[in-house]
């Protein structure tokens, strides 16, 4: 063969593995750097293929709010709502606020016995693909070794970098970093077009409100947010940066409030969000919810709640692993392990992922009756992670009765109201098919969706196994569905996932 056929030959081979490669990619190719515009940075396309594949991660409601555990993590702004309880237990516990305000809780948060390996571990063992914490939240407090503003780990309280140690013991075990901010609301500013007292906004009104004294000392007013709106706009931004700059996440989550981020600000972040992670060759993604960034450019979340069908485009629910409060609280009920196993297994099957918050003490402790609940999921995850993660969603969602209410507080919490071995979700991974009943079927499960003559399953099926079991399964094709003869020792608890081959 002479030199110039053998380089040709190497070039077309060349072009088929790349034109193959970008076959099963969910993002365009991009040669030019985003630019800050919606046109340059809806290039960005879906969600990434590792995101679609990790179906489940773990984040953290942790902080200084955590200390006072009371109420919830709204603790910063109702302690001054003279009218509401939290303001009563405070007056009780810790005195006036203008005497004992939020920032001097900051001292008492220690985090003497946090342990990011630790930590780390049990987000492993629970089968988390994707963990991170609750960089900041609304009260101004920075969870990492901060430049641009004072109220940090580092600067104060633990005075160690809790995000830092938590990006290398997360990422050493091979899972995704997450970071999740929610400080869009942290500003205190009065709004356009009204000079009176409740045009004022932000996570700390009732300290302008009620307790304006306290907004005269100047580093405390940053923790409140009481700057020019401007300066704000800028620290929003450079604290984003910031974060992207030292800890790589891959997946930057917001809460609510981004729409009163401008669109320039916004465009700015995603660009230099995007052109980091290009620089890093790795696919990054930004979550929002309601409308506050296009779908173009973003992932939509769905806080406690899922959707009522299945969706085209990928989607992520935030719930808790609580009944109430999202940070710790004395008081603080945790669900049953079938309520977040089953809230998985309905979101995926629907095309989504379940990003689970746990309420760690102020001291770092995971409390037990959490810890237990997330060894409970990784142990049906360790017998039954074939029919979720890498999987895509099937044609239908699934079958049987009980459904929760679609979008934001929807789904089904209440476990004397959860699911039943009738209720039946569906994944698939390439021609497998998975039937995952959310429950244990007595003697016999009937899937209706896949009866002989079904226009959804018009192959013929060549096995059906249960994942866990090494029993042999009996079963067979009816005009009523596909009635399996369930083994007489379950695999596990919760829910028990059948594996449909096709005959080929």
């Amino acid at each position: 063969m002479d030199h110039t056929h053998f380089r040709f030959t190497a070039l077309l081979l060349l072009a088929l593995m790349l034109a193959v490669g970008c076959a099963t990619s969910h993002h365009t190719p991009v040669t030019e750097p985003y630019e800050p515009t919606w046109e340059s940075l809806a290039k960005i396309n879906e969600a990434p293929d590792w995101f679609r594949d990790a179906k489940f991660g773990i984040y953290f409601h942790w902080g200084v709010y955590s200390v006072p555990a009371f109420g919830n993590e709204w603790y910063p702004r109702n302690m001054y709502n003279v009218k509401g309880r939290e303001y009563r237990h405070h007056v009780e516990s810790w005195g006036d606020p203008n005497a004992f305000g939020y920032p001097d809780f900051v001292p008492m948060f220690r985090a003497e016995r946090f342990d990011a390996e630790a930590w780390a571990e049990l987000f492993e063992q629970a089968g988390a693909r994707f963990a991170g914490p609750v960089a900041e939240h609304h009260d101004g407090w920075a969870m990492w070794d901060s430049d641009k503003t004072p109220w940090n780990v580092v600067d104060k309280g633990p005075k160690r970098d809790i995000t830092g140690e938590l990006e290398k013991a997360i990422r050493k075990r091979g899972m995704k970093f997450v970071t999740t901010f929610h400080h869009a609301r942290n500003n205190l500013w009065q709004k356009p077009g009204r000079d009176d007292q409740l045009a004022w906004t932000g996570h700390y009104q009732f300290v302008k409100e009620h307790f304006p004294a306290l907004l005269e000392d100047s580093e405390r007013a940053i923790m409140y947010g009481y700057m020019p709106r401007e300066e704000f706009l800028a620290m929003w931004l450079g604290k984003l940066t910031e974060v992207i700059d030292k800890y790589r996440p891959d997946l930057m989550w917001f809460d609510s409030w981004l729409d009163e981020i401008p669109e320039a600000r916004q465009q700015e972040y995603l660009a230099y969000y995007y052109n980091r992670a290009r620089e890093w060759n790795k696919e990054v993604v930004v979550t929002r919810k309601q409308d506050d960034l296009p779908l173009s450019v973003s992932v939509q979340d769905i806080e406690k709640g899922r959707a009522d069908r299945l969706t085209e485009n990928f989607w992520l629910t935030d719930d808790t692993i609580s009944m109430g409060s999202w940070c710790y609280t004395k008081d603080l009920r945790i669900k049953p392990a079938s309520v977040v196993l089953h809230s998985l297994i309905d979101t995926v099957s629907k095309n989504g992922a379940l990003l689970l918050n746990i309420s760690p003490m102020a001291d770092g402790t995971i409390p037990q009756n959490q810890r237990d609940v997330l060894l409970e999921m990784g142990r049906w995850l360790k017998v039954n992670g074939e029919a979720i993660y890498g999987t895509r969603p099937w044609t239908i969602y699934g079958e049987g009765a009980t459904q929760g209410q679609a979008g934001h507080f929807g789904g089904v919490t209440d476990p004397k109201e959860g699911y039943r071995p009738e209720d039946i979700r569906f994944t698939k991974k390439g021609q497998t098919l998975y039937a995952i009943s959310l429950g244990w079927a007595e003697d016999s499960l009937t899937i209706r969706s896949l009866k002989s003559g079904s226009d959804l399953f018009t192959g013929e099926i060549a096995s059906v196994s249960l994942l866990g079991s090494k029993a042999r399964i009996q079963w067979s094709r009816t005009p009523d569905g596909l009635v399996i003869t369930t083994p007489k020792e379950r695999p596990c608890d919760y829910a028990t996932a059948f594996k449909i081959t096709p005959r080929r």
